[in-house]
């Protein structure tokens, strides 16, 4: 199922088994823009690494990991240590929980170049991660199309997120569901994507 448009702030868009709420475009095309050019020169971006099938695995699309301490963050058998918050992504992380009603103390940042890097299916539930906790996922850059998979059942659920748009995960969706963002020979242009968390210690 393709969802496009405008969502009611209430709306879940998945049909059972989890909560996924798109907020839209929360910031004008100026702030938008103010943000990505803000977070592409001024965050420390660093090729993603990812250990598979006993070999290590350096990505194109690059990664920062950030947060209120040194939070210690695992996944695809590769361990990030947190640096500490920038101006920005501090307001960031203020306006996604007073949007969302939810608290984070760290965020993972992903830059895609353009479309032809995304990310496979995969659910974000590593044991570092609050058990049901919320994921707010802000978008700036190009509109990308995001998609869910239902682990049992199969069925998929996909939407664009837009510039400067909020959507944000909870409850059992990461149990329940896996998510990506396909790749694309359509979008020629760069994407910062920011996932605000909370990491239990």
């Amino acid at each position: 199922m393709d969802l496009f448009g405008e969502f009611p702030e209430d709306r879940n868009i998945l049909p059972e088994d989890g909560t996924v709420i798109y907020y839209g475009c929360i910031f004008s095309s100026l702030q938008a823009d103010y943000y990505f050019d803000n977070l592409l020169n001024n965050i420390e971006w660093k090729n993603d690494e990812a250990i598979m099938f006993g070999k290590k695995i350096i990505t194109k699309r690059k990664v920062g990991w950030y947060g209120d301490t040194d939070f210690q963050y695992e996944y695809s058998n590769v361990r990030k240590t947190a640096m500490p918050w920038t101006k920005e992504l501090k307001e960031l992380k203020l306006i996604s929980e007073g949007k969302t009603g939810e608290t984070f103390n760290s965020c993972l940042l992903n830059l895609y170049h353009n479309g032809n890097e995304g990310m496979a299916w995969h659910s974000d539930a590593e044991k570092d991660l609050k058990k049901n906790g919320a994921i707010a996922s802000l978008s700036f850059g190009a509109q990308r199309k995001f998609s869910f998979k239902h682990k049992q059942t199969k069925e998929t659920v996909s939407m664009v997120l837009d510039h400067g748009s909020l959507l944000v995960m909870k409850d059992t969706t990461q149990a329940n569901w896996l998510h990506r963002l396909p790749p694309t020979r359509l979008i020629t242009k760069p994407r910062i994507n920011l996932t605000f968390r909370t990491i239990i210690s």
